[in-house]
C-alpha cells in the first residue's frame, strides 16, 4: 500500500485542481435555470471516470438529470464494487452569509472552501482518485469496479430508482461503496450503519381572492398567514411530540444494546450544542440529542413564506401562504403512509374559508445496514489502518433515499463509509471540507479497494 499511498500524498495538489473544476459547477438540481449546468457537471464527471482508466462510460438521460456510468470490469472472478455518489448540490442561499462565493473554490485553514465541497462531490471524489492511484501503480485493479453518479439525490432520486429498475444487472455487484455521510469525530474512522428516511411536504393555503389592505380588512378576514403558522404551530405539543394522527404506530424503541453503544460514545451534549451557539437542547421528553437524531423521528419547517418580503413597507394581508416541512422518519415507518396522515391532519386543522393544498415533494425509506456483514468488517479494518483509530459505528439523522432501494434491488450491502463532518456546514452558508480527512479518504479507499479483491461471495 506504501506506493499507493506515496502517490495520493505526491499528486493531492494536482488531485485538488480537479476537484476546484467539479465544485466550481453549479449543478443545483432543484433550480431549474441551472439544468445546463447539472449537464454540464455529468459530462465532466463522465469525462474524469474516462481520464482515470475507466473504459466503459455513459450518460443516461432520464425525465430529469442524467445518470452517469462507469465500469471496468478487468478482474474476472474477483468481486464487483459499485460506488455510488452524487454530484447535485443544494441551493447556496443566502448569498451574503458565504464568506467567499459558493461556487468560486478557495482552499484556507487546511479547508477546501465551496458549495458540494462535503456534500457530496469532495466525497465521492476520493473513491474516484483512489481508483486512479491504484491504476497508476498497479496498471490495473485487483476487483471489478462500476461507478453510479447521480444528478437528483439532494430533490429524492426519483428517477435514479426507475433507473435500478430498469437496469439491475448493468448495476450488479457485491457491495455499493457510499460516501455521503460524516465521521462520529475529527480523525475518527466511522460507519454509518442507520439513516432515517424522510417525508418532505409543501403546504399551500388561499384564502381570499387577492391581496388585501391590512388597514381596510385586517381584523376582519382570515390572513392565509396568520393561519398557517397557527397549523404548523399544532403539528408538535409542548413537549415537542409530534401529534399527527397514528404518527408513532410503527415507530420501534430503542434497544438496550443500542442504549449501551450510544454511552460508549460519550457524547458531549454541551460541546454539540456549543458548536452551533446554542445552550439548550429541545426535543421530545425522555430521550437525549442523540437518541432523538438517529432513532426517533422528528418534524421540522424549512422554509414559510407569503406576502410582502421586500425591503421597506407594503401592509397586505396575502392571498396565499406556504411552507416546506420535512419529517424525518425511523426504521419501520413508511413515508407515503406518514403523508397521507400529514394530508388528512393539516385539512382538519384549515379554519373554515382557507382552502389547503398539500403536496408530497419526495421521500425515502429509513436504512439499516447490516453491521456483521463481511464486507463491513473489511470496510472497518481499512479504515482503522488509514486512520490509525478503531472504526466508530453510528446512525445519522439524515436520508439517503437511494440506500434501501440499492439493498433490497441489488441483493447487496451499502458500506456507508463517511468522510465529511456534520460541522461542515453542508446545506448552509460556508459549505467546506478537510483536506486531511480527504486525504485519508483516498487512502482508505484505496486500502479497502485493495483488501475487497479477497473478499469471498456466499
Amino acid at each position: 500500500m506504501k506506493q499507493i499511498y506515496d502517490y495520493i500524498d505526491s499528486n493531492f495538489n494536482n488531485f485538488l485542481e480537479d476537484l476546484k473544476d467539479l465544485l466550481r459547477i453549479p449543478s443545483i438540481s432543484s433550480n431549474p435555470e441551472k439544468k445546463g449546468d447539472v449537464r454540464n457537471c455529468a459530462y465532466f464527471a463522465a469525462n474524469k471516470l474516462k481520464e482515470i482508466g475507466i473504459n466503459k462510460v455513459n450518460i443516461f438521460d432520464t425525465q430529469g438529470h442524467p445518470i452517469v456510468y462507469g465500469e471496468w470490469l478487468g478482474a474476472p472472478g474477483k468481486p464487483t464494487l459499485l460506488i455510488y455518489g452524487h454530484y447535485d448540490v443544494q441551493p447556496p442561499e443566502p448569498l451574503e452569509l458565504w464568506k467567499y462565493p459558493p461556487f468560486e473554490p478557495v482552499i484556507e485553514d487546511d479547508k477546501i472552501w465551496a458549495r458540494g465541497a462535503t456534500d457530496d462531490k469532495g466525497q465521492f471524489f476520493a473513491h474516484l482518485k483512489s481508483v486512479e492511484s491504484i491504476f497508476k501503480v498497479e496498471g490495473t485493479l485487483p476487483i471489478n469496479v462500476k461507478f453510479l453518479f447521480e444528478g437528483e439525490e439532494e430533490i429524492g432520486s426519483s428517477n435514479l430508482k426507475i433507473f435500478l429498475d430498469k437496469h439491475k444487472e448493468l448495476l450488479k455487484c457485491d457491495a455499493v461503496l457510499i460516501s455521503d455521510t460524516s465521521l462520529y469525530e475529527p480523525g475518527v474512522p466511522t460507519i454509518t450503519y442507520g439513516l432515517r428516511g424522510l417525508c418532505y411536504a409543501e403546504i399551500e393555503v388561499e384564502g381570499p381572492n387577492r391581496d388585501l389592505h391590512s388597514g381596510s380588512y385586517g381584523g376582519a378576514v382570515i390572513n392565509p398567514l396568520n393561519a398557517l403558522t397557527n397549523i404548523i404551530s399544532k403539528l408538535k405539543d409542548k413537549n415537542e411530540k409530534i401529534t399527527i394522527p397514528n404518527f408513532y404506530k410503527d415507530v420501534l424503541k430503542i434497544s438496550d444494546k443500542e442504549k449501551k453503544a450510544i454511552k460508549k460514545l460519550k457524547f458531549n451534549e454541551k460541546e454539540f450544542l456549543s458548536s452551533i451557539g446554542l445552550k439548550n437542547s429541545i426535543g421530545e421528553k425522555g430521550f437525549n440529542a442523540l437518541e432523538r437524531i438517529w432513532f426517533r423521528p422528528s418534524l421540522d419547517c424549512n422554509g414559510i413564506w407569503g406576502g410582502f418580503t421586500g425591503e421597506g413597507a407594503k401592509t397586505v394581508i396575502p392571498s396565499k401562504a406556504f411552507a416546506k416541512i420535512s419529517i424525518r422518519l425511523v426504521l419501520n415507518q413508511n413515508p407515503a403512509k406518514i403523508f397521507k396522515e400529514l394530508e388528512k391532519y393539516l385539512k382538519s386543522l384549515a379554519p373554515k374559508d382557507l382552502k389547503i393544498n398539500v403536496k408530497q415533494l419526495h421521500g425515502g425509506d429509513p436504512a439499516i445496514v447490516p453491521i456483521d456483514h463481511p464486507v463491513i468488517a473489511i470496510a472497518s479494518k481499512s479504515l482503522t489502518e488509514v486512520f490509525g483509530k478503531e472504526t466508530c459505528f453510528i446512525r445519522e439523522g439524515g436520508s439517503i433515499p437511494i440506500v434501501v432501494e440499492f439493498m433490497k434491488k441489488l441483493k447487496a450491502p451499502a458500506i456507508l463509509m463517511g468522510l465529511g463532518l456534520d460541522s461542515e456546514n453542508l446545506h448552509s452558508p460556508n459549505e467546506h471540507f478537510s483536506l486531511t480527512h480527504l486525504r485519508l479518504g483516498m487512502k482508505a479507499s484505496a486500502n479497502f479497494i485493495m483488501n475487497f479483491a479477497n473478499y469471498k461471495r456466499k
